[in-house]
């Protein structure tokens, strides 16, 4: 592996994992939500993912697989991984200890002193904490997604920053928004939310030192083919819920299909 690929590939990570940064920015500095782009840009993410995840990602683990162990049992393989990668993404959402839903729609509007949060200061502090924790695990495997799609490819790891960076813009909010209320620090509720965005490319060095010197044809399809099972399980479960509950339930199917014809047009552009 280049030395140019790597450095590329984990700014790309960095640049995905920080845009939590971004969220948080949105509900400090703005005083209103626009509903409807995030609605349809949350759509347009989950598109890209989905495409991405079951039109290359998937064909590209396979050909690895097949090439390096033949048709029927690289295929099974195959198979295996990407539902191996959305099982483990279901763990990580299943046992992280989140006191509350870090994935909970938030609007910039609950940051107005009249909407302020009735419940308890500890309480709110625990909500933004247990958001932040849950947030940061959930997006290890997202990092390592994202820097292995940019390892192979950096113009499709280009595409894949993209999407999970929107991802990424909600995730801050959830974080932002209680810490706010529990301490009245707007820079320790940007601090927490940006820090858990640091989990992304905390997963890709980890997944490069450790995997770097073992990479082979065999543990690339492997692990791309979980990729793309944590993509399309993270479309599924967050990204298309979360958008349809910040605007109208077509908005995100809009976004849905534009997100999939950009991500088509993108590919065949660079065939």
């Amino acid at each position: 592996m280049e030395l140019s690929n790597v450095l590329i590939a984990f700014g790309l990570t960095l640049f995905a994992g920080l845009s939590t940064g971004i969220g948080s920015l949105l509900a400090l500095l703005t005083k209103k939500t626009n509903r409807t782009f995030l609605s349809v840009t949350l759509g347009f993410s989950a598109g890209v993912m989905i495409y991405v995840s079951m039109i290359e990602i998937f064909v590209k683990a396979q050909d690895a697989l097949t090439g390096a162990m033949g048709a029927k049992p690289g295929s099974w393989l195959t198979v295996a991984s990407f539902f191996g990668g959305m099982f483990l993404i279901a763990l990580i959402d299943r046992f992280v200890p989140a006191g509350e839903n870090p994935h909970e729609t938030r609007v910039v509007e609950e940051m107005n002193p009249e909407h302020k949060h009735p419940h308890d200061h500890g309480k709110l502090m625990r909500m933004g904490l247990m958001s932040a924790l849950a947030i940061a695990i959930h997006n290890f495997p997202e990092g390592i997604a994202t820097f292995t799609a940019a390892l192979r490819d950096p113009g499709l790891g280009i595409a894949i920053a993209v999407a999970v960076a929107i991802h990424n813009i909600p995730e801050g909010l959830a974080v932002a928004i209680p810490i706010y209320f529990a301490t009245g620090s707007k820079k320790r509720a940007f601090g927490l939310s940006f820090l858990s965005g640091l989990a992304e490319p905390a997963g890709a060095l980890i997944a490069y030192l450790i995997l770097a010197p073992f990479m082979n044809d065999v543990i690339f399809g492997v692990l791309f083919a979980a990729v793309a099972g944590i993509m399309v399980y993270i479309s599924l479960d967050e990204l298309l819920p979360t958008a349809r509950e910040y605007g109208q339930p077509h908005l995100s199917i809009y976004g849905l299909i534009g997100g999939m014809i950009v991500m088509a047009v993108s590919l065949l552009l660079f065939m």
